[in-house]
Parts: C-alpha cells; structure tokens; sequence
C-alpha cells in the first residue's frame, strides 16, 4: 500500500517552510536540518484569524511533520470542535454550554506527558503537579478525574506501567488507603508523616508518589523558592506548602503557577545539557491551539515574563507556536511584533526567508515584546485553483476559481468544503458552473451550506436562529420578526442574542443596531442559502414565503424609506408581477408622488432580493413562487424570451420587467461579466432598458439617461450602482 498523502496547506509556505525550520533548526517537509536563527531569545509565535483560517490546521501540519523528529507537544486547550469561551465576554448567549478548557496546570501536566518520554522525568515539576492537583475528600467525580490525569503522568514518566484506565483505579485506591491510614493515625494520636492536618488528600498524593520516587530535590527546589516559615516544626513541607498556597486561589495561586512554569524550563534547560547542544539536538517544539482560552493564555502569560526578566536564568529555546481566535488587541501586546505572512520572506529570491532581525528582535521589556504575531490570512486565487486541480478541468468552468474565491473570499475552511465537493462532483461526472457552488454535497452526501454552517456556528440554537434572522434587514426588524414568529430561549432579545453569539465566535465586532444582522459577506450566503434549501411549505408559519410576507408587511406600514425594503422582500417570495406593477404605477403616474432618485434606489435595493426556492412545474412565474415551486428565468425574462407572459404589460411596464429580472440576477456573486456571457449581455441591456425609459419620461428622461450611462459600467465593475443627485448612493 502507497503512503497516505499528507492534507496540504495552501498559502501558508512562509509560516511553515520558513519561520518554524529557523526557530526548530529542522526543515518541515524533508528530514533535512536548517541554521536556526534567533539565538538563545526566541519568540513566541501566535497566529490569529477567525474561525476557519487554518490555525488549527497549521498546528495539525505541524504535529504531523515534525512527529519522531523532536520533543513536540502539541495541546488543544479547548475540546476540539466545540467552542471556547472568548476573552473579554463573561458568558455565552445560550445554547451549548462553553465547552471545557485545560487550566494552566492540566496544560503543564500534558506537556509533560509529551515530553517526558524523550526527557527524562521531570524530578521537580512532577511533584509541584502532584501536590497541587488533589481532591477534595468524598468528592468521586473530582477524584476520578484527577486520578485520570496522575495516571497519564505516571505512565509518560516511567514510575507506572499499564493501562491508563487501570492504572488510575490502582493509583486511586492507594490514595483512598493513605487518606484512611493517616486518619487512623491521627485518631490514634500518631502524627501523620508529611501532614499538618489541613491537606490529607495531597499529603497521601505525595506519601504515595514518594514510595515511587524520592520527593527530595522536589523539596529541596521549592524551598528554595518558598521559605514561609512552619510555626509548629520550624520545617515546612515545601510541597504541601505549595499545594496550600495554590488552592487559596488569587495572588497565592498565581505565585504558584509562576513556581511551576519556573521549574518547567528549569529542567527542560537542564536537559539540553554539553552533550545535547554539541550535537544539536532540537529544542522542543509546543504547539497551543485555541491559546485565547484562559488557561493558554496564563501559559503565554508566564512564559513571556519568565523570558523578559533580566537576568534570565533559563536560556532554554523552547519553540512555542499558539493559535488565538481574533486579533490581539494592541493594549493587551503594547511591544509584540507584527508580521504579515509575506514579510516572513525576502523580497528577493522568493521562497528565501529574511534574516531574523529583520522579522523579529525583543524592543522592549514588557513581556510582550517576546510575541511575534502572525496573523492567517485568506486565500489567494490561485490557492483556489491548486485546490481544483485535482479535478478534470473537462468538466469545471474555467473561471470557477474566481467564483469560488469570490464567494468564500478566501476564507480556507469554506474553499476547502466547496473545493472538495467540486472536485467529487467532477469524478461523479458531473459539470460544475460557478452558479452550482452552493447547491454541491460533500463525498458522504451532506449539502456543503449544511457542512460549513455546523463547522462555523456550532450552537445549534443560534445557527437556527440566524437562518430565519438574516433575512431581516436590520437587529431591530430581526427583533420583531423574532417576537412575531415566537423564537424563545432564556434570553430576553433573540436577535440581539445571535448577533452577540457572532461577536464572541469573532465573525464581527459589535452587535449591530441599524445595520444587518450577519456583517459577513459569507456568512450571509450560507445562511440565505441554507434558509432556502431547509425552508418548509409555503404554507408554514416559518417558511420561506412567509417569513418575507411578514418582512414586507411590516416595512409597508413604516415610512416612505422602507417602501424599497418591502419591495424586496416581495420579490424574494417571487412576486416579480407585483414588484413591477408598483414600479411601473410609480412611473406612469402623471403626478410622481417621489422623486426619480426614490425609483431608482427602490429598483435598486429590490432587486438584491434572494431568489425564492426553486422547483415545481407550474406554468406562470407567480403561480410556481406562491405553490414553492419558483425556477430561475431571469436571464430568459431580461432578454424578452419569454415576451408572451407579459402581454398585459404596456410598453413601459414590459421594459421595467426585463430591466428588474436583469438587475436581479446581475446581484448573484456568481454573475461576474468577467467570466460570465449572460452578465455581460445583461449589463448592456440594463443600459438599454433605461434608455428607453428615460426617453418616455417627462421628467425624469435626464436622471435615468445618466442612470444608462453608469449603471453597465459599475455593473461589470462589480460596484454598487449610483443614482444620481443622491449622495451616499
């Protein structure tokens, strides 16, 4: 059998083809050694972005690369595929509770277990993780938990052999036996070795790690650090006295974790001992993924302190590489480098890296002039067309990466999915056009709106939300929608609720007030397109058709402002023949109640309807929208082909048709007249049309004469279409 072959990273050479072989001293795709750079002050790197950039990928590819090659670690703070509470937002806005998050010590304990096998034990971090991770007594769940992790510790460290499951109930019972044993003791009015009668559980912890391992240097280190005087003995315990210490919580707990970071690269520096350095041996590698949760982030924390002191009494190389959801703000890394992936490489040569200095040099001494700061970028294009190459070009348009990257600007996650299911189309035999995009499954049979939706909103309550609430134009409209349609949960404000489920998932910055729901572009298509895929009989009371029949009626009883809203949400039922007998009245009145520049942003805004649900036989556009059964003939309607429908319309009225159908499949992401013949034969004809009715107007013959100048040209240019004498158009 052939190797499996590797997931590939696309637009991310720089990151691990340049900066990690000079901060590991080893290339990442062949088993080749690199010069490493930066000498004995290294920085941590942290790469950012939303979610679906890769940042877990790229942790992933390097776990996988550098696996067998160096003492690597690679943690997931946070439960794979669930999400991780954000920095700065006190709690979730319902749904899935926050999902559980590694503390700083259970993040030690699985670097340990990573690391110890390659070197050596840890005789002093070991049992600072012992005596600080005890239970409280009669509490089952937190023993069996805590016991789980002591057996991962004994096992990755040599002490114990066996099954992890077996080893944490042996280990367990003889813990349980002290406790009982040192109780009995002191009953009998024995003093218990090692035990002030405050902490029995740590006390038999150690009692029992002690008959495996002499606890002496462990001691002998933290007493070091610790020297708060025992009244009674006058010798304190060094390491009860740090378990005590970190289970009083605030300043003592922090001084502990401190202790514990301390003694971690105090004994990874003093691995890499004469022998080690003379043969140039790697450091460790970490990788921290979803570093934004609390206890990666009291990680990163420490770690840049230890390395900014002074004197710094670790000149350990360790090469840490973080994820962090979001961006960091700049009060919070007020000296951390910034660097974009392309500065990672020189300028000249192409695929050479920059020297060090000049991608990351300590300028400060806050800590966080240790960071060096790489944010993931979207995709390039080309990026999308490696990613279809795999397909048969036979059966892609040729301009469809353009399409897909139009529509996923970029963003990997989502190019992933729909390059994937492009390519399995294609060895289905089927042809792909940059319209089908949205309408593809995955390999196993799952539309790919569906795959991606549950990837990048993974709250079911919120994601079913959103799927109605995007359709409304604004938060407040999404408000009353909610009301009208009887959303509930335990908040009080549904829509606001989601919107703010979208800030703390980093998609957007603040809960919009006046603006749209969903600011991301993407974002909305999936939705929008989702909604109409799921969306049950016209007849439901949540269905596609009625949920825009109660947009538009509430935009009808607002002010003149809204008209072009409820035209929109019309259209969108497929109620094209209304639209145009409104637009068409509008124009022929002899008296125009509103201005030209009022028809025109109405015609305008309206026609970014989206498309009802397709489907259905029925004869009369009208008739297929209100029985569901909508098809898509807009192109046909735009060019007069299908002229006899229309036979009740006058003169004026049948252009104002065509002109509507052409501006509205012009909205599409897909209808770029760059890459597409019916987009550029419609641009020309929304000129033609309103050149035609601009010489059949009275007054208003100058405005949309200008309108048929400028409306192709920001139509081909994919820009919003002016209305002249408006500002802001």
């Amino acid at each position: 059998m052939g190797k499996p072959q590797t997931p590939l990273l696309y637009g991310r050479d720089p990151l691990v083809g340049s900066l990690i072989p000079s901060l590991t001293g080893l290339a990442y795709d062949e088993r080749a050694r690199r010069k490493r750079d930066f000498g004995d002050d290294v920085p941590v790197v942290l790469l950012t972005g939303q979610h679906g950039l890769g940042r877990s990928a790229v942790l992933d590819a390097l776990a996988r690369n550098y696996h067998k090659r160096i003492p690597l670690a690679h943690v997931r703070v946070v439960v794979p595929g669930a999400s991780a509470v954000v920095l700065a937002v006190p709690a979730r806005s319902g749904g899935v509770p926050a999902a559980p998050a590694a503390d700083f010590v259970q993040i030690l304990e699985r670097i340990v277990c990573a690391l110890a096998p390659g070197l050596g034990l840890f005789p002093v971090l070991l049992p600072g993780l012992f005596a600080v991770s005890g239970w409280s007594a009669g509490d089952a769940d937190g023993r069996d938990a805590v016991c789980a992790r002591h057996a991962r510790l004994l096992i990755a460290c040599g002490l114990i052999a066996g099954g992890e499951r077996d080893v944490a109930r042996q280990w367990s019972e003889r813990v349980e036996a002290s406790v009982a044993e040192a109780a009995g003791a002191a009953a009998a009015g024995v003093a218990a070795q090692d035990d002030d009668g405050s902490q029995p559980v740590t006390a038999a912890i150690l009692r029992e790690l002690q008959s495996l391992r002499g606890l002496a240097p462990a001691r002998n280190w933290y007493g070091r650090r610790h020297t708060t005087p025992d009244h009674a003995t006058g010798k304190p315990d060094a390491l009860l006295e740090l378990g005590r210490r970190f289970h009083r919580g605030g300043d003592y707990q922090h001084a502990v974790e401190n202790t514990l970071m301390a003694a971690f690269l105090d004994e990874v520096a003093a691995a890499y001992g004469l022998v080690r350095q003379l043969n140039r041996e790697p450091w460790p590698l970490i990788l921290l993924d979803e570093a934004h949760a609390p206890g990666g982030q009291r990680f990163l924390d420490l770690l840049l302190e230890h390395r900014a002191t002074a004197r710094r009494p670790h000149r350990e190389r360790i090469t840490v590489v973080a994820t962090r959801l979001g961006d960091v703000p700049q009060e919070e890394a007020p000296q951390a480098v910034r660097r974009e992936l392309a500065d990672l490489l020189s300028a000249v040569g192409g695929a050479r890296p920059k020297k060090a200095a000049a991608i990351w040099q300590r300028t400060g001494h806050d800590p966080s002039a240790g960071l060096l700061v790489v944010p993931l970028t979207p995709l390039g294009r080309d990026d999308v067309l490696s990613m279809l190459d795999r397909a048969s070009a036979r059966l892609l348009h040729p301009h469809l990466a353009t399409a897909l990257h139009s529509l996923t600007g970029g963003h990997p996650a989502a190019s992933t999915v729909l390059c994937d299911a492009v390519v399995h189309a294609a060895r289905q035999d089927s042809t792909v056009a940059p319209r089908d995009l949205l309408d593809l499954h995955t390999a196993q049979g799952r539309p790919v709106t569906q795959v991606l939706l549950e990837d990048l909103l993974p709250d079911r309550r919120q994601r079913d939300r959103l799927l109605v609430l995007c359709l409304a134009r604004d938060n407040a409209t999404a408000e009353s929608l909610a009301k009208t349609l009887g959303l509930e949960g335990p908040e009080q404000l549904p829509a606001n609720a989601a919107a703010q489920y979208l800030v703390e998932r980093q998609w957007q910055q603040s809960v919009p007030v006046d603006a749209r729901l969903v600011e991301s572009r993407l974002l909305q298509s999936l939705l929008v397109h989702e909604a109409r895929r799921t969306s049950p009989p016209p007849d439901d009371p949540h269905s596609w058709h009625e949920i825009h029949r109660l947009l538009r009626l509430r935009h009808e009883q607002g002010s003149a402002q809204e008209e072009a809203d409820a035209l929109r949400h019309n259209l969108a039922a497929g109620n094209a023949a209304e639209v145009v007998a409104m637009l068409a009245d509008e124009f022929g009145a002899e008296e125009a109640v509103q201005k030209v520049e009022h028809w025109l942003k109405c015609l305008r805004h309206c026609a970014t309807a989206p498309t009802p649900p397709s489907g259905g036989t029925a004869s009369d556009v009208d008739s297929r929208a209100v029985h569901g059964g909508w098809s898509d003939d807009r192109v046909e309607i735009a060019l007069g082909e299908h002229a006899a429908r229309y036979t009740h319309l006058d003169e004026a009225g049948r252009c104002i048709n065509r002109l509507l159908h052409a501006l509205w499949y012009l909205s599409e992401p897909y209808a770029d007249a760059a890459i597409d013949p019916d987009a550029e034969t419609l641009c020309q004809a929304v000129g033609d049309e309103l050149g035609f009715l601009s010489r059949r107007h009275n007054t208003w013959y100058a405005a949309l004469g200008r309108a048929a100048r400028d409306w192709p040209v920001a139509a081909r240019k994919r820009q919003e279409l002016p209305v002249p004498g408006s500002e802001g158009s």
